[in-house]
């Protein structure tokens, strides 16, 4: 889960047998009580469905699905879903994220959460 600019808010690291719907309950589930100010959440079409109203019950939030227009053909920049993208490649650019290392999930959440502190501590250096 990140914000408007692409920033960590939580992170849930999990096997890839499971559906990302039930991934999101997990990630959502950590925010409770976190961030007072959290109305809306865009997500893809995979989160589409009863997960919507699950949402809005555990945190009175609003879940917008950002859907891709069926009438366009080829790559298309879709609003809101890019930030998540691109944080992502942030991520991805530091080696050790590069390849899945590590062996454990608590490991893998550690090394997402190291890289994105390293990439605003750059971002605050002047110059």
């Amino acid at each position: 889960m990140v914000d408007t600019l692409g920033l960590i808010m939580a992170i849930v690291v999990h096997a890839g047998s499971m559906q990302d719907r039930d991934g999101a309950k997990l990630v959502l589930a950590k925010l409770l009580g976190l961030f007072p100010r959290l109305a809306l959440i865009w997500a893809d079409g995979g989160y589409a469905g009863k997960l919507i109203e699950w949402v809005q019950t555990l945190g009175g939030w609003t879940l917008q699905i950002v859907k891709r227009c069926d009438d366009v053909k080829g790559f298309v920049v879709l609003p809101r879903r890019w930030v998540v993208e691109r944080t992502f490649a942030w991520i991805g650019r530091y080696r050790r994220m590069s390849k899945d290392y590590e062996t454990q999930t608590q490991s893998s959440e550690a090394m997402i959460r190291l890289a994105m502190i390293n990439l605003m501590v750059h971002r605050l250096k002047p110059g």
